[in-house]
């Protein structure tokens, strides 16, 4: 684990604001929401694998969004009440960052959106060859 400092150092303000604050990126932001490439989307704090493209979805939000993390152990999760409604608080098993919310309004199989602020991720797309 790094101390706020390192995080300070190694994140952008914008990155740091998000990851380590729980902030929010600004909808529509982001430049994954557009990738469409194979690959796998890491956390952009520890390159922990979070999701696969397989699972990605356009949500309409403005947020990269999946249907499922890549597996059981990538993702944590816990209640998020800064709003008036409890929503489901998402962050990276591995070092803790925010990642985003949990919704029930996603596509079959799950019926999940894994709403996720782009800044948050570092994507690596598959091998060709």
């Amino acid at each position: 684990m790094l101390s706020d400092a390192e995080w300070k150092k190694k994140l952008a303000p914008e990155a740091y604001h998000v990851m380590r604050e729980a902030g929010t990126e600004r909808s529509g932001t982001s430049s994954h929401n557009n990738e469409k490439r194979e690959g796998v989307f890491h956390c952009k704090g520890c390159d922990w694998e979070l999701f696969s493209s397989e699972a990605k979805f356009d949500s309409g939000t403005g947020w990269p969004s999946f249907y499922q993390p890549i597996s059981d152990k990538a993702i944590g999760t816990t209640v998020d009440r800064k709003l008036i409604y409890a929503r489901t608080e998402e962050h990276c098993a591995n070092c803790g960052s925010h990642l985003g919310h949990i919704f029930d309004d996603g596509p079959k199989p799950t019926g999940k959106r894994h709403c996720i602020n782009g800044i948050a991720l570092v994507f690596k797309p598959a091998e060709v060859g």
